[in-house]
């Protein structure tokens, strides 16, 4: 048996010298002093990319759009905006114009426009109202700037309802696509509010019975290969304290049974709104596939610290840096898909990645 003696004495400069040491070493471990994200590890994709689909939300129009040039460098199908499109907050529709006029004569977002088929719907900050549903007065004229901000086409049939939610069936290499942007704002009855917290509305709507008819027929009918299901706020996520599907959970429950008895293939929700960009995630009833809820914001600002909220539905860690997200689809030689998630971010960091089917 071999007896070891350690003796310490104490050393202040040999002390201080170990320390800068060990600072030293961190930083080399992490050069760009950045937060780190842990990414989930899964098997790289094994067929040929066919579709690449970007999109993100929460973009204040007065602060610098630093993450566009990495956006358009992503050479995606097509952008999708999910709410907080800008930050207007006026009854003022003149005021809200302008607001809108100077996000899209930013000369990044231009570039993307020029080469990027762009869709999206809208939250609450530009909506008009923080917060804000049906009790706003400008809905209708705030609804119609919307429309023209994101150049949806006249024949649009958007335009022969109240309410701004559309659908798309797209085909990009083959691969069939239904976006389906759903406006969880126009309709939506008013929230039980107790300081800075909602209590649940047990009785009232988020989409309205003429969009909730609307959005059955569209999803129940697809025969698309996937269905991207898009609003404003998140849908699966129950736990924090903010706006959420939650705090009408039987409109939630509707949504969750709708896409179970639909059978419609691949529904992906994509959410906005949080500031953070996160995966949640819920396996329901004999669907082959997980839904997921695929939360990405912000474009222009973000919160830093969350370490303390809690999702139980969460897939990974939180994002929270400014961010966007990106679809991969790739198609293997058995025709079968690979559904890759990426939150990217400035200078085109990877964040994030998983395997979605």
């Amino acid at each position: 048996m071999i007896t070891y003696t350690m003796s310490f004495k104490f050393n202040f400069p040999k002390i201080v010298c170990i320390f800068c040491l060990l600072i030293l070493h961190i930083s080399c471990q992490n050069p760009d002093n950045k937060q780190n994200v842990k990414k989930i590890e899964s098997s790289k994709p094994d067929g040929d990319l066919i579709a690449k689909i970007a999109f993100g939300s929460c973009s204040k129009q007065y602060e610098p759009q630093i993450l566009w040039d990495e956006i358009i460098a992503e050479n995606c199908n097509m952008w999708i905006w999910l709410g907080d499109n800008i930050y207007g907050d006026t009854e003022d529709m003149i005021q809200l114009k302008s607001q809108y006029d100077f996000q899209k004569a930013n000369k990044e977002y231009q570039k993307l426009k020029e080469k990027t088929p762009i869709y999206g719907i809208w939250d609450d900050h530009d909506y008009g109202v923080n917060d804000g549903g049906k009790e706003f007065s400008k809905k209708d004229e705030s609804r119609d700037l919307m429309l023209e901000f994101l150049d949806v086409p006249k024949e649009n049939d958007v335009y022969n309802r109240v309410g701004g939610y559309q659908s798309y069936d797209l085909s990009i290499n083959g691969l069939s696509i239904k976006l389906i942007l759903l406006d969880s704002r126009y309709f939506r009855d008013q929230t039980i509010k107790v300081g800075k917290s909602y209590n649940p509305n047990l009785t009232g709507t988020i989409l309205g019975p003429e969009q909730w008819k609307w959005f059955e027929n569209e999803l129940n009918n697809s025969k698309a290969d996937i269905n991207l299901v898009g609003n404003g706020i998140q849908v699966i996520a129950q736990d924090h304290r903010f706006e959420k599907w939650n705090n009408f959970p039987n409109e939630r429950q509707k949504m969750l049974d709708l896409v179970t008895s639909s059978g419609a293939s691949r529904v992906i929700l994509l959410s906005g709104d949080r500031h953070l960009s996160e995966l949640s995630m819920l396996k329901l009833g004999n669907m082959e596939y997980p839904l997921y809820d695929i939360t990405s914001s912000g474009l222009t600002h973000s919160f830093t610290d969350y370490s303390n909220e809690v999702n139980q539905h969460r897939i990974g860690e939180v994002v929270p840096e400014k961010s966007y997200a990106v679809l991969e689809i790739y198609r293997k030689e058995n025709q079968e898909l690979q559904i890759v998630l990426n939150f990217k971010g400035d200078n085109n960091t990877l964040w994030e990645t998983f395997n979605l089917f």
